[in-house]
């Protein structure tokens, strides 16, 4: 007997995503990932300014904001082929780095661990052995007996409420559920830490892009802040003092609570090294630029075929055609319509945002998602393809972590836990808590770049832009927290002419193709095990690591009125 399951809207992340699954004999026997909102901001900018079009794509979406605005300003440089000073190089790598932890440490903790975790198992722990256990494993200053007997009193009085405050609607006493009562409390206890933590992310990015989540400081040609050394309206050593303050703090939190936590869990859950396999082909972009015009990285990216390492493909700078001529979209199983029909694909440079809207068909179109593909084949991007790229490429950093990481599951777990699972729905857990490692240190790196050049004498952060008459186009791409992320613009006479987004999300959570080739979460459901059709929390964990934001791959349409918002200042 095969019965539906469909979870609309999936909770715990950004946007609106519809999971449809046939369970057979409690398995997924088929999936549809479907997202239920139009993006349509490609068509708002059309005939603007190239120079403005950083500042309306980073409101695509409130989480993936900074992303929007680096990818934009990068495609848009890439057609003038314009080079930025280094500092702004370097001020920019020190946002995309602070961006990228603040939304790992969120993930994991706020947006996903509640799928591993029974709070409500934790009220029956013991404290003092829950810190003896949290000792053993880490040095972290957060794991003393007066803490958790502290968060389990605070448990305790959540639920003589007759409530669970920020932790109501789990799925508590589930069978998947496996944590002993003290790691339970050990979770609890560091998601609460996180929540201040992350905090200081938050911090860094306000302080050099002006503000957050939407930041202010960037321009096509570099960023907009002031340097200085003693000048108090700019940015001064004593704001990139605080900086580094804050930095520090970051990378005593991932690496003594953040790693540790996703090893021992991902120990308690071996068995889900098994599951969520799906899609082997990796692609992921280089990132954190070290020269103005992006041909130096400091993290490598790529495409990895086959989940072979030894089949690896570099991607070597901006505008490189190996990636710019391999990236096409299809619609045949999308809202939206082609005028060659739906068995084309479209290169994003002559890209089409058409919407046309039939309900949900099983066999037919489903999803406001195009289909994008990499020479044909659909890909799984995020951490877990920015890990094995980088392992590809021989970057040590992401080697050591990786291995020093498999070899911490192994010892939690008893048995030998190989480079192989991270294939998994529980290794994209472990690949982002390793690239989160690697981000902390490579922020340090940065700070000290720009303290050095500024301790040389160079204060220059802008270059001017200038727009040649006729038409140009330009390709900006970024590793963003989500996966490789990539802005395409057409600029005739100095206006935009044509945009596309092709956004993590969007390889990720598409639709099948024009070949009728799964997306990345239709393919990791194949075959994931459903325990109870009523709480199918087993579906969730798969969808939920990929940390899924689907308003970066969608937005509104109301077909009737023709605005989705009117505002009028008073």
């Amino acid at each position: 007997m095969t019965q539906r399951i469909t979870i609309d809207p999936v909770s715990r992340i950004e946007g609106h995503l519809r999971v449809d699954v046939d369970v057979k004999d409690g398995r997924v026997a088929k999936a549809w990932s479907s997202g239920q909102m139009w993006r349509g901001v490609e068509n708002i900018l059309i005939g603007r300014d190239p120079r403005d079009a950083w500042a309306i794509t980073q409101r695509i979406c409130g989480v993936c904001t900074t992303v929007h605005a680096i990818c934009s300003v990068r495609a848009v440089e890439n057609a003038l082929d314009l080079e930025i000073p280094v500092n702004a190089q370097y001020i920019r790598n020190l946002i995309i780095l602070a961006h990228a932890i603040h939304d790992h440490i969120v993930h994991f903790y706020h947006l996903s661990a509640l799928d591993w975790v029974d709070v409500v198992s934790a009220l029956k722990a013991d404290p003092d052995k829950a810190s003896a256990l949290a000792e053993s494993l880490s040095s972290w200053s957060g794991n003393s007996k007066h803490e958790f007997r502290k968060v389990k009193e605070r448990l305790a009085g959540f639920v003589s409420t007759g409530q669970l405050g920020i932790f109501t609607n789990g799925y508590w006493g589930h069978p998947a559920m496996k944590l002993p009562p003290e790691v339970n409390l050990i979770a609890v206890s560091h998601y609460l830490q996180a929540l201040e933590v992350q905090r200081y992310a938050n911090k860094i990015v306000s302080i050099l892009g002006a503000k957050t989540p939407h930041i202010q400081n960037v321009a096509v040609g570099g960023v907009s802040n002031p340097l200085a050394t003693d000048s108090q309206a700019v940015l001064t050593m004593e704001r990139l003092m605080a900086v580094k303050e804050w930095m520090g703090k970051l990378d005593d939190f991932v690496k003594n609570v953040y790693l540790v936590d996703v090893a021992a869990i991902g120990a308690f859950y071996a068995d889900w090294t098994q599951h969520g396999r799906g899609i082997v082909d990796y692609l992921a972009a280089p990132d954190i630029p070290l020269d103005g015009k992006g041909t130096k990285f400091a993290l490598p990216g790529g495409h990895v075929a086959n989940g072979d390492l030894g089949q690896f493909s570099e991607i070597k700078s901006f505008g490189d055609a190996y990636f710019r001529d391999g990236v096409s979209e299809a619609v045949k199983h999308s809202w939206y319509e082609y005028k060659d029909g739906d068995g084309a694909t479209l290169h994003p440079y002559v890209g089409e945002t058409k919407p046309n809207y039939t309900d949900f068909q099983d066999e037919g179109k489903y999803s406001w998602l195009k289909s994008p593909t990499f020479y044909g084949k659909p890909m799984q991007v995020g951490p877990l393809s920015r890990v094995l790229t980088m392992l590809a490429a021989g970057h040590e950093p992401t080697r050591q972590y990786a291995t020093a990481t498999l070899e911490r599951v192994s010892a939690i777990a008893g048995a030998k836990v190989g480079l192989d699972a991270m294939h998994s729905t529980i290794g994209r857990h472990a690949a982002r808590a390793i690239s989160c490692a690697v981000q902390v240190d490579e922020i340090g790196k940065q700070w000290d770049l720009l303290v050095a050049n500024m301790a040389a004498g160079d204060m220059k952060t802008f270059n001017r832009p200038v727009f040649p008459k006729g038409e140009i186009r330009g390709v900006g791409f970024h590793e963003a927290p989500r996966g490789i992320l990539s802005h395409w613009v057409v600029i005739d006479d100095g206006k935009i002419k044509n945009y596309q987004c092709v956004v993590p999300t969007t390889w990720n959570a598409a639709p099948r193709n024009e070949q009728d080739a799964p997306g990345a979460y239709e393919a990791s459901l194949l075959d994931n095990p459903v325990a109870d059709p009523e709480q199918p929390l087993e579906v969730l964990r798969t969808v939920h690591s990929f940390d899924p934001c689907l308003a970066c791959a969608v937005h509104v349409l109301d077909k009737e009125q023709e605005k989705s918002v009117q505002v009028r200042a008073v």
